[in-house]
């Protein structure tokens, strides 16, 4: 449920937009949804909710004892609050303007040194697998070229961009991929893209 993915996290991506699509057959609600990281701000913090029946069977209503050393720590969640408070309209468009061009850049840059390669998103967060056709269980992630991928990490990392260091890894994109960042990425591609190619 990343809010990288959306403002309404993943569920925003695949869930239902609105009550008119309530009765589609393609609309699900879930019976608990887990939150991490960015309510936190970077910081160690997690969260859970869900429908009030199962929320019910928790601690003091219920028989149901949850806690943690980290649980309601007041510097994960003023730090996640003030992150909250920058997700606005501006940053989101500006994730997925930002994680649009990344897969496009890459996905030139492989097309043009002959890599095969698949990019697959969810909302702005995508992955790139070294291979032609889509993953859509772990037997076809572990099929991919495992061996490009590392080519192409090293080609990257000595051009001084830090990739995901697996090849089973997402890419995240974030406000901090500005035009210049994305400039740089760019520059560096075409020549981790052959490195990739290369026996």
């Amino acid at each position: 449920t990343g809010f990288r993915a959306s403002r309404e996290g993943y569920y925003g991506v695949d869930g239902p937009t609105g009550a008119s699509d309530a009765a589609t057959e393609d609309a699900w609600a879930p019976d608990l949804m887990t939150f991490g990281k960015v309510i936190g701000g970077g910081l160690p913090v997690g969260a859970f909710g869900g429908r009030q029946d199962l929320m019910a069977l928790l601690a003091p209503a219920g028989p149901v004892y949850q806690a943690g050393t980290l649980s309601g720590n007041p510097l994960a969640t003023a730090a996640g609050l003030a992150t909250f408070a920058g997700l606005d309209d501006a940053a989101y468009e500006t994730l997925g303007a930002a994680s649009s061009t990344l897969q496009q850049l890459v996905a030139d840059a492989f097309t043009t040194a002959g890599v095969p390669h698949v990019i697959q998103t969810a909302g702005t967060l995508f992955s790139v697998f070294f291979r032609e056709e889509p993953v859509t269980g772990y037997a076809d992630a572990k099929a991919q070229d495992t061996d490009a991928f590392t080519r192409f990490f090293h080609a990257m990392l000595d051009a001084g961009i830090y990739l995901p260091p697996s090849a089973f890894e997402a890419w995240f994109v974030s406000t901090a991929h500005t035009p210049e960042i994305l400039d740089r990425i760019a520059a560096a591609l075409p020549g981790a893209a052959k490195a990739a190619a290369s026996a």
